[in-house]
């Protein structure tokens, strides 16, 4: 099984590289399949990479030439099991954290899709994950607009990894720190509508070093859970 991926200039991370979530989500859209991606360098973006499966391992890999960029294998379909998983905070809660959001301060990588806060409207996700007071939880808004939609109406599933990214940073890592996602899973609960308003939650799991390993989690406005993920930064500074 041999695919084609190609990450626009539009969906960066860091500068000249892929947001990491949204890379990790195009994998799982091309196999279909709730995966585990464990990121082994910066991914170029405009570059056609190929997603080759390799049966020895029984992994897939995204290759640029032949060299490993990043691997993939299917993930428990019930990642929540293996940590807990805070309820939704509600949306005003999230909006008034939001306006905290230590990124607008200092940001490692303020051109980011997801989080960066120089992306426009409609440009970037803008998702600004801020700390909830007296609780190690980072929370924000998100109306995801209809130039993420697939082709029923949804936000497509590349775009929810992408929401479940870079909250995980800023719930972990220190202000001022900068660090790369290492690995991601994520596991698709429900749907995820155009226009609706969601609450992106992220919290700390536990710090190995200069290992952080985070959780986070998208809901409805009513407190439905639909995508919870696992990630692993790494701190780089």
């Amino acid at each position: 099984m041999i695919a084609s991926i190609r990450v626009n200039s539009r969906f960066n991370g860091p500068s000249g590289s892929a947001n990491g979530g949204y890379l990790c989500g195009l994998m799982a859209a091309k196999i279909g399949r709730s995966l585990t991606v464990r990121l082994h360098r910066p991914i170029p973006l405009e570059t056609d990479l190929a997603l080759r499966f390799d049966s020895v391992s029984g992994k897939w890999h995204l290759l640029l030439d032949e060299q490993m960029l990043a691997a993939a294998n299917v993930a428990h379909e019930h990642i929540h099991l293996h940590t807990h998983v805070p309820d939704s905070p509600g949306l005003v809660p999230a909006l008034e954290a939001a306006e905290a959001f230590s990124g607008h301060a200092y940001h490692p990588y303020p051109e980011c899709f997801v989080c960066g806060p120089q992306r426009r409207v409609h440009d970037g996700l803008r998702i600004f994950p801020g700390h909830m007071p007296g609780i190690n939880q980072v929370a924000a808004t998100w109306v995801p607009d209809a130039r993420l939609a697939d082709r029923d109406g949804n936000v497509a599933a590349e775009f929810i990894w992408a929401a479940m990214d870079c909250p995980g940073y800023f719930a972990s890592v220190r202000p001022g720190c900068a660090a790369l996602l290492g690995e991601l899973s994520v596991y698709l609960e429900r749907s995820v509508k155009v226009g609706l308003p969601y609450v992106v939650i992220g919290w700390q799991i536990l710090i190995q070093g200069r290992k952080h390993k985070v959780g986070t989690a998208l809901f409805d406005e009513s407190g439905h859970r639909c995508a919870v993920g696992v990630a692993t930064w790494l701190e780089v500074s």
